[in-house]
């Protein structure tokens, strides 16, 4: 499978820049495998899909306050950080992203907020954009965290051409967000509301929370033509054995195993036993899932509407199928659907 194969003409317009005004509101689209058949629902119609014993799989990271505005040592240069994750908590080292990058070089000092709170030097310059950091920082990991978070904002993507706000803080988060780590939102989950998982539970389904941190990995455009010669860049999971046992029961029962959200796919498909079973994990994953790709645990998937040649929609039709995939967002560009971050959503069962 070839990367062109994933072109498509989206029209800005269709870009969300805001969320719905209820979280599900938005448009679901159901695309049914079997027949071919595309639904146009809302999102709380999921409702109508799923029965006792089917489990949902939640990507339970927490999205923290990684972009920070600093500004360069002498020069006072502004200086864009985006923080990808934390290499040594004792030591206070990060890896990040700086913009512009060809003016930070290995030594220099940066500085952020009023009066120079929190000061930083760049120790390594491993990528044309990345470096690592090191803060200089007298207290704990988890002080210097409760600092970043007040510094920092929230790390909507580049693509939504506005500041954050505060409805951002609450609206770029699942509700069911638990384990901070991620620079991004896994989207598909920023559809649920309290109450439409209150009623999936009396309707008998099971929630099984993984945790897949969102960084890099998942947004890091495609250079190759040729799938198979693309590399993910690594990304921690963790899967206990509570939402292992909660999955294999349901696999066991031949119930719908739905995974909420291409990284919930990525986590459990990393994991699998010689029985197609799934297993509890610590560790990390750099699994790209793209076509032919034979999936072990998930049966069926939510996820939002992705950007043309990301590794996203590429794992859409691996386990959809390419024709009904490119269909599907045929119609969805048709119907005026919304994609992306703050987009609607597809059910694939």
């Amino acid at each position: 499978m070839k990367l062109s194969k994933f072109s498509f003409d989206l029209p800005e317009s269709l870009i969300a820049q805001s969320p719905s005004k209820e979280r599900d509101e938005s448009k679901l689209m159901v695309v049914h495998r079997d027949t071919g058949k595309l639904e146009n629902k809302k999102f709380k119609d999921i409702l109508d899909y799923f029965d006792d014993g089917d489990v949902m799989v939640l990507n339970n990271t927490k999205v923290f306050n990684a972009r920070l505005y600093g500004r360069k040592e002498k020069t006072g240069a502004r200086i864009e950080v985006f923080m990808l994750r934390e290499l040594n908590s004792d030591m206070h080292l990060w890896d990040v992203l700086v913009d512009p990058a060809r003016k930070i070089r290995v030594g220099n000092k940066l500085y952020f907020g009023e009066d120079d709170m929190l000061v930083a030097e760049v120790v390594d310059n491993t990528t044309s954009r990345g470096r690592t950091i090191r803060f200089i920082h007298d207290g704990t990991s988890e002080e210097l965290r409760r600092m970043l978070d007040i510094l920092g904002e929230t790390p909507l993507p580049k693509y939504i051409k506005r500041k954050p706000t505060d409805e951002d803080k609450e609206r770029y988060q699942t509700i069911y967000a638990k384990n901070e780590g991620a620079v991004a939102a896994p989207t598909a989950g920023l559809h649920f509301t309290p109450e439409l998982m209150k009623r999936l539970e009396l309707k008998g389904v099971n929630f099984a929370e993984v945790t897949l941190h969102v960084g890099l990995g998942t947004f890091r455009s495609i250079e190759v033509e040729d799938l198979s010669k693309h590399k993910m860049d690594a990304e921690f999971i963790r899967i206990d054995k509570k939402a292992a046992d909660t999955v294999n029961k349901g696999i066991e029962a031949h119930k719908r195993i739905c995974a909420i959200g291409t990284t919930s796919v990525r986590t459990i498909e990393t994991s699998v036993s010689a029985n197609k079973l799934l297993k509890p994990e610590e560790g990390w994953t750099n699994l790209f899932i793209h076509p032919p790709y034979e999936f072990s645990i998930c049966n069926s998937m939510i996820t939002n509407f992705h950007l043309p040649k990301t590794s996203l929609i590429i794992m859409v039709a691996a386990f959809a199928g390419y024709d009904l995939t490119m269909e599907a967002y045929k119609k969805a560009i048709k119907d005026k659907y919304r994609f992306y971050s703050y987009g609607d959503a597809m059910l694939i069962i």
